[in-house]
């Protein structure tokens, strides 16, 4: 029994190490910024600021609803009686002040709608701060992958030179034509165009990257070699759908849903309104003071209020067990791709590695006169397809883990939110 009890705490602990370790923050791969600098980026983005404002708006709007529009109304009136027996004048008075107060428990739940005000803000604060590091880390990678894809076409524009230059030097030579004269010509001008695409490619991603995140730094030219998720898909659904910033909100607004019904329940019952008043009378010989109690009598609009709130809050919370579905759906599907995503880019690179080989061996074999000018340009372009394919690849599936590692609230403090 001992035994099996020592088993059992030794299993519980290291559960709970493993939950430990899972919430822990990991450190940004090496091929997005530090923490300390996305961070600072992220609070400065636009829709951030802005979440934060609202956030703040929210404070205020909270506060109001707990203290409810319900203020002291005073009535000062004044009048001149004349008595017809005498010919006398009488100055009278009346001062009166009254307000309607909150019964059946209304305030403490304008506090709760109050409080939830805030909640459902900074939920959306959560959000954009979600949105905004999703999007840091899409520019970041565009920035790299177009870095990386005008890097090949410079390499390919040097090729095309050579292999001019080797044509004109075979052409005087006797031993190529004008004709692979032009070919080889015709090659250089479409890299050239390519490479001239692919620089324009890569300004509009820094551009991008800049408008959005006006103080970042120009990423480095490579993407590290993409690795398999550490976890499996459940698990990366579990976590993300416990910390997604979407969710909270949709919990919020179905909160503040059920205490909206709640208050129109308790509002069937109308709020009396209160007063004190005070008059002179009959040239100040009758003084009066008093109280009135005014009550509204209910009648079918606040029932029908009632139900309207009632439903309004089943609508909430379907929504929101739609997107938790949904988004349950979609972290699948992004972890799928992102494990597709690492074998596509083993066989890409597998295949741009052979590929490059057969150019280079190509290259070699032209110039000694083995083969002719078509075969060395189907084998570069073969080359440099391949090695795009193998780029794309790579940016595709780290995209992907990216993705996993943002939305899971593991890097860039996303996880002390």
């Amino acid at each position: 029994m001992k035994k099996s009890i020592f088993v059992t705490a030794i299993v519980l602990a290291f559960a709970l190490s493993s939950i430990n370790a899972a919430a822990q923050e990991l450190a940004a791969p090496h091929d997005l910024p530090p923490a300390d600098q996305a961070n600072v980026w992220i609070e400065n983005d636009l829709s951030v600021m802005q979440a934060r404002s609202a956030l703040d708006a929210a404070g205020y709007e909270g506060s109001a609803i707990a203290r409810s529009s319900n203020e002291w109304n005073a009535t000062l009136q004044a009048q001149r009686r004349r008595y017809r027996d005498t010919g006398e004048n009488s100055n009278e008075y009346l001062v009166q002040i009254q307000r309607a107060i909150r019964i059946n428990g209304k305030a403490g739940l304008d506090r709760q709608l109050g409080g939830v005000q805030q909640d459902v803000a900074m939920a959306r604060l959560g959000e954009a701060r979600h949105e905004s590091a999703r999007a840091l880390a899409r520019l970041w990678v565009d920035v790299i992958t177009a870095s990386g894809h005008e890097a090949l076409l410079a390499e390919q524009v040097s090729f095309a030179e050579k292999n001019r230059s080797v044509v004109e030097r075979r052409k005087k030579a006797g031993d190529a034509s004008a004709l692979d004269e032009n070919v080889a010509r015709t090659d250089l001008y479409e890299v050239q165009r390519q490479h001239s695409l692919a620089i324009t490619q890569l300004e509009t991603a820094r551009t991008q990257l800049k408008t959005r995140f006006p103080e970042a730094a120009v990423p480095p030219g490579f993407l590290s070699d993409p690795t398999a998720p550490m976890w499996e898909g459940p698990q990366w659904r579990d976590r993300i759908l416990e910390r997604a910033d979407r969710i909270r909100v949709f919990e919020a607004e179905w909160n503040r849903a059920k205490l909206s019904a709640e208050r129109a329940s308790k509002d069937r019952i109308p709020d009396p309104v209160v007063g004190l008043y005070g008059s002179t009378e009959a040239r100040n010989n009758e003084r009066i003071v008093g109280i009135n109690v005014t009550i509204p009598l209910p009648g079918g609009y606040r029932k029908d209020k009632e139900m309207q709130a009632r439903h309004e809050a089943e609508t909430a919370r379907a929504a929101m067990d739609q997107q938790r579905q949904t988004l349950g759906g979609e972290v699948m599907q992004t972890y799928l791709e992102a494990v597709g995503g690492v074998q596509r880019w083993r066989v890409a690179e597998q295949g741009a590695v052979i590929a490059a080989d057969g150019a280079r061996r190509s290259q070699r074999a032209y110039e000694l006169g083995e083969i002719d000018l078509q075969s060395l340009l189907i084998a570069r372009r073969q080359s440099l397809e391949a090695a795009r394919a193998a780029l794309d690849a790579r940016a595709d599936a780290q995209r992907r883990n990216h993705e996993l590692l943002v939305d899971a609230h593991l890097i860039w403090s996303l996880a002390q939110e």
